[in-house]
């Protein structure tokens, strides 16, 4: 039987295997596109319950588990770590009135979880985590006819998922061409072993460290000093996945950073490198972290401005917050694209995109912050859809998911609002708007791999028609030609092009000059978006 207590050591040991184990799973990713990484979204998730696991004791199994569903749903990231939340939501409604776990609670558990994603997932993959739990969980139910040891039981879920993981390259074709299995199941069996490993020995495995919470005091008092004390203007904050074949030694980096700089944290571990520094000059210290690999997070804060705002604060008595009948919560990055989503009306942005997929809490946080009874979500990246579509449950709020995959689906969507309509009505427009926009990226592969028969090298551009790779290419001007061509016709009104990482305005203009070959009666713009990993977005309506 598993009481409460082992039971948190094994969702501990679970956490600290899949954080050890980020990486290898990260390597299964299909496309090599930069990414919100599966194992890093999955251990970032379950690193969620872990922190919440250490405020609690002596509780029941079944109360052990409801922490972790809680924990988990919050903190999911990415479609993986939203996924992962909701089989171990069904996990915790199939155990909460459990003491003790035996055999058969813990196979109903992982049934009642397999229906729970399921029933959430709008249109389910084959050859995904899915599969994986759900065939384990159906040949589970059977075994535990016989025998319910909990250790048992638990072995032959591990064992049957692992078959059933084995064979996802035969169920889905992009796997097999690919060489690999899926990264979602993977890492959902990562957590599993270590979980056994636990029940089996009583020992948890070492690693995956928690930061510790630091106390604090009730208020910081910001009028003891200046706005002109603070030298260097921006907090910039980031996390390198580090790429071992670079070879770059860290003390490099802190020794960068200290010559643009002060207050300066630079320390790694075998997989990263977190980063502090208060600099005038973010944009440079962001040019330097990716030589040593690919930000994970990124937060830049100007300290002269906060402490402006945190005096003025402490000095006047906050202003009633004037309700309206509708507001929006947009998920972006890159200050030039914020700004047109906040011309357009959105009222909190949520930083994140590609390689930063905010979490469920970071959205709903945003969703109670919104000034409305009703809440229009975009989130502007398919990988953030289902992390938004949990909101909708943990709030009093009417939350309305407008589910745009990419920025500029999320500007057209704006774009069809219209005050003097219900919400109904507008949700309607919000998506027929979405429908009438194509989209195009430009990135670069961030490993070699091979697509459709064709090599890809690290570094090489890449074009994405609707989020699909579609060409590759060493120049980027004949990589945009490439891609506006096929989305444009004869009714074509308007082309943006919002350029960010790694371009400038100069070469935006050869861009949208040659693109304005292509569709001479269209309004052709350049953008200055400001976002990370995608040099180009483009917009065709």
């Amino acid at each position: 039987m598993i009481n409460g207590n082992l039971l948190k050591d094994m969702f501990i040991s679970g956490s600290h295997n899949i954080c050890n184990q980020k990486e290898p799973v990260n390597a299964l990713n299909v496309f090599p596109v930069p990414d919100g990484d599966t194992g890093t979204n999955m251990s970032m998730t379950f690193t969620a319950a872990e922190k919440e696991l250490a405020l609690h004791s002596d509780k029941t199994a079944g109360e052990i588990a409801g922490i972790v569903a809680n924990a988990l749903l919050k903190g999911a990231r990415g479609n993986s770590g939203v996924i992962l939340s909701l089989l171990f939501r069904g996990f915790a409604k199939g155990m909460k009135d459990c003491d003790e776990a035996d055999g058969y609670a813990i196979a109903a558990g992982f049934d009642a979880g397999v229906k729970a994603a399921y029933q959430a997932v709008m249109k389910p993959t084959e050859g995904t985590i899915l599969t994986v739990a759900r065939e384990a969980a159906e040949k589970t139910m059977e075994f535990v006819k016989t025998n319910s040891d909990a250790t048992e039981v638990m072995a032959y879920y591990i064992e049957q998922a692992t078959e059933t993981l084995n064979r996802t390259p035969e169920m889905l074709p992009v796997l097999k061409q690919a060489g690999v299995v899926d990264a979602g199941g993977k890492g959902f069996l990562v957590i599993l072993e270590g979980m056994l490993h636990t029940l089996r020995t009583g020992q948890v495995i070492e690693g995956g460290e928690v930061a510790e919470t630091p106390e604090t005091v009730d208020f910081a008092d910001f009028n003891k000093f200046d706005t002109e004390e603070i030298v260097f203007a921006y907090c910039t904050e980031f996390i390198i996945n580090k790429d071992l074949s670079k070879k770059r030694k860290v003390a490099t980096l802190r020794s960068y950073l200290e010559s643009i700089g002060d207050c300066v944290v630079a320390v790694e571990n075998d997989e990263i490198i977190k980063v502090h520094v208060h600099t005038n000059h973010p944009g440079r210290a962001i040019e330097e972290a990716l030589k040593f690999g690919m930000l994970a997070t990124l937060k830049v804060e100007n300290m002269k401005l906060q402490h402006e705002a945190n005096i003025a604060a402490q000095s006047i008595e906050p202003a009633p917050v004037e309700m309206k009948p509708y507001a929006f919560v947009s998920v972006c990055a890159g200050e030039g694209i914020t700004a047109v989503f906040k011309d357009l009306g959105i009222d909190e942005i949520v930083g994140g995109g590609q390689t930063m997929n905010p979490s469920t809490e970071d959205i709903l946080a945003a969703v109670e912050r919104a000034p409305s009874e009703t809440v229009f979500i975009l989130p502007n990246n398919k990988n953030i859809i289902l992390s938004a579509e949990q909101c909708v449950e943990l709030t009093d709020k009417k939350v309305i998911i407008i589910p745009t995959r990419t920025i500029p689906q999320g500007i057209s969507a704006m774009l069809g609002f219209s005050p003097e309509q219900t919400a109904e009505e507008n949700e309607a427009a919000m998506n027929e708007s979405v429908s009438a926009v194509k989209t195009a990226h430009i990135t670069y592969a961030a490993r070699d791999s091979v697509f459709d028969g064709n090599e890809i090298k690290e570094g090489q551009l890449l074009g994405l028609l609707e989020n699909k790779v579609s060409f590759v290419e060493d120049d980027i001007v004949a990589l945009a030609v490439k891609l506006v061509e096929p989305m444009v016709d004869e009714y074509t009104a308007y082309i943006s092009l919002f350029y960010g990482e790694g371009t400038n305005a100069e070469e935006a203009e050869v861009v949208r000059s040659r693109v304005q070959e292509l569709a001479p009666a269209a309004e052709v713009v350049t953008l200055e978006g400001g976002q990370p990993v995608y040099s180009y977005i483009i917009s065709v309506e």
